[in-house]
């Protein structure tokens, strides 16, 4: 890969390995409650679903990453 594709997957990674922390630590905040809200719960769905993703697309460009080397 040239500089400007290492540089571009390398941000994009750390966008997402960010994303992905947002969400596990909002998901910590759910989860240290008693009880949580209709609302609070669809959240915690939402979370679980977008944290995953954020999982699954780190692990994919990780794999491009490695494919091209």
């Amino acid at each position: 890969m040239d500089e400007v594709q290492d540089a571009t997957l390398s941000e994009e990674l750390e966008r997402l390995h960010a994303e992905h922390r947002r969400y596990a630590q909002r998901l910590e905040e759910l989860l240290q409650k008693r009880y949580l809200s209709e609302d609070e719960q669809l959240e915690e769905v939402r979370l679980k679903k977008l944290k995953l993703h954020a999982k699954d697309l780190i692990y994919a460009l990780e794999r491009r990453a490695l494919a091209t080397v």
